[in-house]
């Protein structure tokens, strides 16, 4: 049997087995990779981890240690009251200010984990205070940071250019950012309703009505306060907010201890390395973390133990095996048999398919570079305008980053309070199924299908 349908069963395998057992899929991943490399491929265990993604890997343990530090110490719940406070009684407005925050970095240039390993801590914190669906917090991070994909200095979009341009296709780079930032927003839209938004401003309104007519009726104005804490209730999606709306604001602030303020420091200095020097960030958050945890010790108390190493373990697992299969040439394999189809409407829907399949279970920046090529000899029998493909291709390839198996779904996954993994990962994997279905469909019909008939 060839080596490439035992890659792609033994990909099917994994899942099955690690959804119906109690068992990390990463290690069925792992144990996959060392049995094919090993008896079909022919590879020493060395050759067998040569896939295995090491970046990864000081990725998601030291941004969730920094991240685990600032929870411990209160760092991270300072942050969010401040945020609250100046967001106000405006409930229905923070699902959208998630998504604008998130798209941010990878707008200014950033690729999607790094971004997302900066804000989904507190996207998601500042969600949970405003009592907000934890699922709709996940996911408007997510898709505000795939919204910036593909801005003309975002890495993405410089990589889907030049891989064109070196396979001799022009590409409008305005088409790439447009077309990408329209279908996250439109997914937004449909987040932002399918996962309470409507129940946020409904709830909103029925608040700012209650509290009007407690200023009218109050006798001598006393009974409300300029936050209007005398006033109780208020629901979100995800259940009441923390006393209501109102009384999260009636609080008085917390002070800021020096702890704090130097963590706070640290977390704005990384980002800035990151983002703006184009540090490498798993090492930088990993050198600021151990230093942050050296000096105020007496603060951080267990903090190390909230590097999610479940989730270490899954990503790495995955990511060496579907590594592994690229390194074999299956995804070669595949491609190059698309093009001898003859049927290029047909063709280029398997091509935005395959790229969603792919990329759920690995590299984005990677992939795109490996998928563009893919499409060079169907683009070059006619007939469609290549930009149309490509949009349609990078977007079937980079929506599916909401994955929890992709750096930046296992970065938003690592987030959440370790009782609530569980039922998020399933949630994110339902969701993540549906992109891979749904993308490529949307896309064709959106895209490919009308440049197929001009």
């Amino acid at each position: 049997m060839s080596i490439h349908v035992v890659g792609v069963v033994a990909l099917v395998l994994v899942f099955v087995l690690g959804t119906v057992r109690p068992v990390n899929i990463g290690i069925f991943a792992l144990i996959a990779t060392f049995a094919i490399g090993v008896t079909m491929a022919g590879e020493d265990p060395k050759e067998v981890l040569a896939g295995f993604p090491a970046d990864i890997f000081v990725l998601l343990v030291g941004v969730t240690y920094l991240f685990g530090l600032a929870s411990t110490n209160g760092t991270l719940e300072w942050i969010v009251e401040r945020a609250a406070r100046a967001f106000g009684d405006r409930p229905a407005l923070v699902p959208w200010l998630i998504f604008i925050f998130s798209s941010l970095p990878t707008m200014a240039g950033a690729l999607g984990p790094a971004g997302v390993a900066m804000l989904a801590p507190l996207c998601l914190r500042l969600g949970e205070r405003y009592g907000l669906s934890r699922r709709m917090s996940a996911l408007m991070t997510m898709h505000g940071s795939c919204a910036g994909n593909f801005s003309p200095i975002n890495g993405l979009a410089i990589i889907a250019q030049k891989a064109a341009e070196n396979n001799g296709l022009h590409v409008s780079g305005t088409a790439l950012f447009l077309g990408n930032l329209g279908y996250n927003v439109a997914l937004a839209v449909v987040i932002y309703f399918v996962f309470g938004g409507r129940t946020l401003m409904r709830d909103a309104r029925a608040h700012r009505v209650a509290v009007s007519e407690r200023v009218l009726v109050a006798a001598d104005g006393a009974t409300i306060g300029a936050t209007g804490a005398a006033v109780t209730g208020g629901t979100s999606a995800g259940g009441p907010a923390k006393g209501g709306f109102t009384e999260l604001l009636g609080h008085p602030k917390t002070p800021i201890r020096l702890d704090q303020v130097v963590t706070l420091i640290v977390i704005i200095g990384v980002a800035i390395a990151a983002l703006v020097f184009d540090f490498d960030l798993g090492f930088v958050t990993l050198v600021a973390a151990a230093l942050l945890h050296s000096i105020f010790a007496n603060y951080f108390d267990g903090a190390d133990k909230k590097i999610v190493w479940s989730v270490v373990l899954l990503i790495c697992g995955i990511t060496t095996l579907v590594g592994a299969m690229q390194r074999f040439g299956t995804v070669e394999w595949i491609g190059g048999g698309l093009a001898d189809i003859g049927a290029p409407l047909l063709t280029a829907f398997l091509l935005c398919l395959i790229g969603a399949v792919t990329s759920a279970f690995g590299s984005s920046a990677g992939l795109i570079g490996v998928l563009v090529p893919l499409a060079v000899p169907f683009i070059a029998m006619g007939g469609i305008d290549a930009t149309w493909v490509l949009v349609a291709l990078v977007i079937s390839a980079t929506v599916v980053d909401a994955m929890p198996f992709s750096s930046v779904g296992a970065l938003t996954l690592s987030t959440a309070p370790e009782e609530e993994r569980p039922k998020l990962f399933r949630f994110m994997l339902l969701w993540g199924g549906i992109m891979i279905v749904t993308a490529p469909v949307f896309t064709w019909l959106a895209f490919i299908l009308p440049a197929s008939l001009a």
